[in-house]
């Protein structure tokens, strides 16, 4: 048997985490059987779908590289073949009209719930009476005929055998007045249509589940194997939703987070392989199974996400990381033709940045003049006293030629400068940093001497010195 698997979202917003999760889940267990991965859009729910959704999950799935075998489907495409198995349905008696109110419907509700019972439809379109009553003329919906006795038993892949108890469930409705096929009916006819072996999903699903069976089986379908992921909570032990931050997939590319780090901190959000932290995607793919997924819930822990994008930022290929890097780089709206290339710019700010966002923020006055100094930075290290290494620096780093440009040239020259003056490396080192940077932080000053280059490099000197020059006739 070939393993089939879907990963289904309903288009009403952005691909969210839990289901980045879930889709990386059917993904990595089709992958490993060498199966199909089908993507499906669920977008019965006229109202509330939108083309923007559809357009946020395909960017996201396409951003986190879980490609997909078949699709996308859509179901409003679908919706003559979900009438003709309804219409079949109605033929052989396994689904029947209701043309009950919507008064009756609410009056039955609260007598229910007055009496301490669970709504539900109490069957009353069922009999061949009440239908002899009606025209299929009048305004009706389909609803499946439900077994009235006995049980739905199935394995959960992740939790275990099941059970719930037909009389548990009612005869849902599955064609709506205005003729629309419902959800829990879609998702049947495409799991059958599409051969989908086993349908891994979010726990919200597992009520679903023994209605969806039900409806297989009157069909004569072939049933899929189920397993149901557990939620993920935020931080505080609460649902994960909008108030814990970053949850949908694209707001983590916004925030500076490398697909591989995400998709690496998902898959360990709910499943492990003894006690290892950081997997390739190869190595997902070849351990992964449902029997080392959790049944408990997941807390996130952004901590935990930004130490392992700081390790691939710092491990994945230069030139790949700078390849991300130059969407944040647009985002600041540098001129990329005035600075370093990016691959320097990741391999000099790799080790002090945990985001790409951080990145493009640290690295400006490589591409952008700066109009002041740091008070602070320029209070400290850019005093009278640095005037003389500043010009005897300045010197040094104007007689290094173009084609001797290198980080090593002018450590040396700030060795150099230091050893002439019989001071400390720091005492040629932080006014050199302050007055190229505009700050008191950087990488090593050799090498954010070499990212901003010489030329200005010696503007930004000149700088500096003018600033001292101020300071002390403000002071005299």
């Amino acid at each position: 048997m070939k393993i089939k698997t879907r990963f289904a979202p309903s288009p009403t917003g952005y691909l969210h985490v839990g289901g980045a999760r879930t889709a990386l889940y059917s993904w990595l267990y089709t992958r490993h059987a060498h199966g199909a991965f089908v993507l499906r859009i669920e977008d019965t729910d006229l109202e509330r779908s939108t083309p923007e959704a559809i357009d946020a999950i395909m960017e996201g799935m396409n951003w986190l590289k879980l490609s997909w075998d078949e699709g996308p489907y859509f179901q409003t495409k679908r919706f003559d073949r979900y009438n003709q198995v309804i219409d079949e349905m109605l033929a052989k008696g396994t689904a029947y009209r209701c043309y009950c109110s919507k008064e009756r419907l609410e009056k039955l509700r609260e007598e229910q719930m007055a009496k301490g019972e669970k709504a539900r439809y109490d069957g009353h379109c069922r009999c061949d009476e009440v239908q002899k009553q009606h025209s299929h003329s009048e305004p009706h919906v389909v609803r499946f005929a439900n077994p009235v006795d006995g049980v739905v038993i199935f394995n959960d892949l992740i939790r275990g055998p099941i059970e719930i108890a037909n009389k548990e469930l009612d005869d849902l409705i599955i064609r709506r007045t205005d003729g629309s096929p419902t959800y829990n009916f879609c998702v049947v006819v495409d799991d059958w249509d599409m051969e989908i072996t086993h349908v891994i999903r979010g726990e919200d699903h597992i009520n679903n589940t023994p209605r969806q069976i039900n409806i297989l089986k009157a069909l004569g379908a072939p049933l899929p194997e189920y397993g149901h992921v557990s939620m993920i909570l935020g931080d505080d032990g609460q649902k994960l939703s909008k108030r814990h931050g970053a949850v949908s997939v694209m707001q983590y590319r916004d925030d500076g987070y490398l697909p591989e780090a995400l998709l690496n901190y998902l898959v360990r959000l709910g499943w492990s392989h003894g006690d290892q932290e950081i997997f390739s995607v190869p190595e997902m793919i070849d351990f992964f199974s449902l029997d080392a997924v959790s049944k408990s819930a997941s807390a996130f822990n952004t901590e935990k996400l930004l130490w392992l994008n700081h390790h691939y930022i710092n491990h994945l290929d230069a030139d790949y990381v700078a390849q991300h890097l130059v969407w944040h780089m647009n985002q600041q709206g540098y001129d990329l033709t005035q600075g370093p290339d990016l691959i320097t710019i990741v391999k000099l700010f790799g080790e002090r940045c945990k985001t790409l966002k951080e990145m493009a923020e640290s690295c400006h006055y490589c591409y952008q003049d700066f109009a002041e100094f740091d008070s602070d930075a320029a209070k400290k290290h850019l005093r009278p006293v640095a005037k003389e290494p500043l010009e005897a620096i300045k010197a040094k780093i104007a007689a290094i030629s173009d084609f001797d440009w290198q980080i090593d040239k002018i450590h040396h020259a700030i060795e150099a400068t230091a050893t002439e003056l019989e001071v400390g490396m720091g005492k040629v080192g932080m006014p050199l940093r302050v007055a190229v940077t505009g700050i008191g932080q950087s990488p090593s000053v050799d090498a954010t001497v070499y990212a901003v280059g010489k030329k200005r490099t010696l503007a930004r000197i000149d700088k500096a010195l003018a600033y001292i020059a101020n300071r002390e006739q403000t002071q005299a």
